[in-house]
């Protein structure tokens, strides 16, 4: 293995928990998770001579993983025999009663899988703790756009949590 390719790894390794979420977020099926997954590895890979080190490697992971997990999700979406809407509620179900937590939180997850490509992206960034600034330059929308599209998303995950609990 050369220098790049040991670099590289190292800091996929790093910063793998990126990956990790964002394929929650546009995946429910572990193994649809799994193939996201090697997707975001190979295009970040297929990238990486381009990244030239003017922003952290995370701020860049964060680029190309989302464009790519939302190219991955519309090109799932195009296929027929895709079905994911029930396994997601199955495995929200499936999930243990006894810790509250886990259960909010895959409530929250399932929640997000109504919200569009977009939508989702902004959230995950969001909940990265991303400056607005930030996501504005990820996402090529203003900051103020930012804040809007965030207090309707906060909004509609509200309405749509409200609706999953009744």
């Amino acid at each position: 293995m050369n220098n790049k390719e040991t670099h590289f790894l190292q800091l996929i390794r790093e910063n793998k928990g990126i990956l990790f979420k964002i394929s929650k977020i546009y995946q429910d099926d572990p193994e649809d998770r799994d193939d996201l997954l090697q997707e975001m590895i190979l295009q970040l890979w297929l990238a990486f001579d381009g990244y030239r080190g003017d922003s952290k490697f995370s701020t860049w992971m964060y680029r190309v993983a989302l464009n790519t997990a939302i190219a991955f999700f519309k090109k799932q979406k195009r296929r027929s025999d895709s079905e994911q809407i029930p396994y997601q509620f199955e495995r929200a179900e499936e999930l243990s009663s006894s810790d509250e937590k886990e259960e909010q939180l895959a409530l929250f997850y399932r929640a997000i899988q109504e919200l569009n490509k977009v939508e989702k992206a902004l959230i995950y960034l969001y909940m990265e703790d991303m400056p607005y600034g930030e996501i504005a330059s990820n996402l090529g929308i203003s900051e103020i756009n930012v804040r809007v599209r965030l207090n309707r998303i906060k909004t509609r995950l509200k309405e749509i949590v409200k609706k999953f609990e009744q």
